[in-house]
């Protein structure tokens, strides 16, 4: 009877591990995060150093022993650049992969196709896109780590009233970014006694601008140019303002900050003023400077690693994906717990600042974050006026 008791008691810890496992979430022990970048097409620049910089922290944390033991699963979806593939990969990861957050997308045309899949999904989603209009309204469970639409355009009004800058005219890719950012400088010139002379919009992919650029030279009113977009426009109308021999100040937006888009503007990128987080000049930086070990740590690591210049880009990845490993080790893995506990970090360390999350603010950066920079010999200095 003894022997047959002890059997059925083995038998029945068996049966009840086996229910166990059955039973345990298809993820124990791995933690699912999905990230949704444009790794190739026309916004590679973007999204490659995103890929890289979020792959280089996983790996980091997994070698160090994962999360209270359990390794990161990153599953990293290339949009290139193409809303309609954002939109599928986010229902995928949320829906089949069972991903406990999402990083990216790249671009803010995809980052306002996926808000709403976010958001249905009760899946934080931490935009690695610039524009203001991705946490402004708040939705609960999205976030973004780029500075402010609002603060660039802020920086850039501040410096044109110091250099006694009152006409301009606004340029604007229009793509997501482009759109979202001409609206904030149209807003805002009024309050800092800026009229704006001309604002028009061009094809974020076209190749020459050199019409644009002879319609606005011929407003002899106008003393500088905002221009609010990504490659490859970014270059090409610093060139064809050079081309035509315009020499009024050419001002770029925070989209700016690969080193990348001097290099293909050439001679034409000197002297473009912009305003960027301050991971492009941390060797001008005070040892003292809050930033200055952790933008070191992440330029050398990323550097030695891939063999490539780091660029704010990767940096907005990089932050995003240490928000989530913070944001999960304090609410595991549950999709709730983390969304709570993201927008509740505060003062937390990252390349585009200190960040403090609140109900009202899914951005968490102040306008501190921002350095004014500028092009000098084909390299990003600090800005120091003129």
């Amino acid at each position: 009877m003894k022997r047959f008791n002890k059997r059925l008691a083995l038998g029945g810890a068996a049966c009840c591990l086996a229910l166990c496992a059955m039973l345990a979430p298809a993820w124990a022990g791995t933690i699912k995060v999905g990230a949704i970048f444009a790794v190739t097409g026309p916004a590679s620049f973007l999204g490659g150093p995103e890929a890289r910089s979020a792959e280089m922290v996983v790996e980091q944390i997994n070698k160090a022993g994962g999360i209270n033991g359990d390794t990161i699963e990153l599953i990293i979806k290339d949009t290139a650049g193409s809303s309609e593939k954002a939109v599928s990969f986010a229902k995928q990861l949320i829906e089949e992969e069972k991903v406990v957050a999402i990083i990216g997308p790249s671009t803010s045309g995809e980052s306002m196709a996926v808000k709403k899949i976010a958001e249905d999904g009760k899946t934080t989603l931490i935009s690695c896109a610039a524009a203001e209009v991705i946490v402004d309204p708040v939705a609960a469970y999205v976030f973004k780590t780029p500075q402010k639409d609002s603060f660039a355009a802020q920086m850039i009004f501040e410096e044109m009233q110091r250099l006694k800058i009152d006409t301009i005219a606004i340029t604007a890719g229009n793509d997501g970014f482009g759109k979202a950012g001409k609206v904030q400088l149209e807003k805002m010139a009024p309050d800092f006694g800026i009229k704006v002379a001309a604002s028009e919009t061009y094809d974020s992919k076209a190749t020459d601008l050199s019409a644009l650029v002879a319609k606005l030279k011929a407003n002899n009113a106008i003393q500088a140019v905002i221009n609010w977009s990504v490659v490859p426009a970014q270059a090409i109308i610093a060139k064809n303002m050079r081309q035509a021999n315009w020499q009024v100040p050419l001002f770029q937006s925070h989209g700016f900050g690969n080193i990348k888009y001097a290099e293909a503007a050439g001679a034409a990128a000197e002297g473009i003023i912009f305003p960027c987080g301050r991971l492009l000049v941390v060797d001008s930086l005070d040892d003292s400077h809050p930033q200055k070990a952790l933008l070191s740590r992440y330029k050398q690591e990323y550097e030695a690693k891939y063999k490539e210049e780091a660029s704010a880009f990767g940096g907005y990845a990089y932050d995003a994906m240490n928000i989530i490993v913070a944001a999960i080790k304090q609410g595991g893995n549950d999709r709730a717990k983390v969304r709570d506990a993201v927008e509740g970090l505060k003062d937390f360390p990252g390349v585009g600042g200190m960040f403090s999350f609140s109900p009202q603010d899914h951005n968490g950066l102040s306008i501190d974050s921002f350095a004014m920079m500028t092009v000098k010999d084909g390299k990003f200095i600090l800005y120091q006026g003129k």
